[in-house]
């Protein structure tokens, strides 16, 4: 095979951020607070490895520079990208860092993205792979299937690094809701995860957690954290809306095979107590950690299941120490620690 997608828990270069500059949309009204939610996470980045941040302009550079200063920041880990990209979300709109096999060169890949087919303003976002392909000197590459861009964002597949990928059909397989590649079929989909990730064996779960708007996306709940092992949510109480979808992908993993042939080992983790923003369920989730290269960071809510779920996840990260990272205001934009960042090769 040509490429290869490696596993987050591998080895990469930098974490890629962006900023947030704006209460229009994803954060309103609790830009300030989510500001300082993302130094904290900016921080936590920058003791671990070196840290990307997209800021719009040179004055957001200056504002941000002081407010790691202020924070005891490791410095000379944070570099800045000035580009006026809209939303923060950059699992999604980022590139896809991949190793091309037979020269081991990192590529960057340019999949189309549509704002999960969800908001109208996205064509500043669409060229943020380009953008960071440049600011790191990497050649990007923009995958096509019978001769169309493909849609798809990071945050809708997880990868082993050996051959396996999670997705579920619900953001992949509707064609009715926030619809990414229309007429796509499973063997579709595989076909394209073969060529571009060297996947060979596709793990298909059901549905995400309540309160996603991208409509399913499997790192609000399911993640390889090593070769053949996953974490994945749990919801124990019957009459919570997560109930039947959770208790149908825990049945889906472990009736599932590696692409060995293996059987997975499953860990399970609590879900939050439900977190709602006027009326509405927010995907306040404890699997929406980034790995960083000597750290695990962990979303946590000031909640019951806090301690709880560290303490699960550690037992999984021998290597890495697990931190917790508040995300109670960054939720408030239907996304977390995860969904906000992207590794870079």
């Amino acid at each position: 095979m040509k490429y290869r997608l490696p596993a987050e828990f591998e080895k990469h270069n930098a974490i890629l951020i962006m900023f947030p500059y704006s209460d229009k949309e994803d954060f309103a009204p609790k830009l300030v607070a989510v500001q300082y939610e993302f130094v904290e996470f900016i921080k936590r980045i920058s003791f671990s490895e070196t840290c990307v941040v997209i800021v719009k302009d040179a004055k957001q550079k200056s504002f941000v520079y002081h407010l790691l200063l202020d924070s005891n920041a490791k410095m000379d880990n944070i570099k800045y990208l000035e580009y006026p990209a809209h939303r923060v979300w950059m699992r999604d709109s980022g590139p896809i860092p991949i190793v091309d096999n037979d020269t081991q060169k990192v590529v960057y890949l340019d999949f189309n993205f549509n704002a999960w087919a969800n908001y109208k303003a996205y064509k500043a976002d669409d060229k943020v792979p380009q953008v960071v392909a440049e600011f790191m000197e990497r050649e990007f590459v923009q995958p096509v299937y019978n001769g169309k861009r493909i849609t798809l964002e990071g945050g809708a597949i997880d990868v082993n690094g050996q051959g396996t990928l999670l997705c579920t059909e619900e953001c992949l397989m509707d064609n009715n809701v926030q619809v990414r590649n229309s007429g796509f079929s499973k063997k579709d989909y595989e076909t394209v995860f073969e060529e571009y990730f060297g996947v060979t064996n596709v793990i298909w779960l059901g549905c995400g957690i309540a309160g996603d708007d991208t409509h399913g996306h499997v790192d609000d709940f399911c993640r390889f954290v090593n070769k053949n092992t996953v974490v994945v949510c749990n919801e124990y109480d019957k009459h919570d809306i997560n109930y039947f979808a959770m208790q149908d992908n825990i049945s889906r993993l472990k009736a599932a095979k590696l692409e060995d042939g293996s059987s997975l080992n499953i860990v399970e983790i609590p879900l939050p107590t439900p977190v709602y923003y006027k009326g509405n369920r927010l995907p306040a989730s404890y699997a929406n950690f980034l790995i960083t290269e000597t750290s695990v960071l962990v979303p946590i809510y000031q909640d019951v299941n806090d301690a709880k779920a560290l303490n699960l996840i550690q037992n999984v990260f021998s290597d890495r120490q697990v931190i917790g990272v508040s995300a109670s205001n960054i939720i408030w934009g239907r996304g977390s620690l995860h969904c906000l960042s992207h590794e870079l090769l």
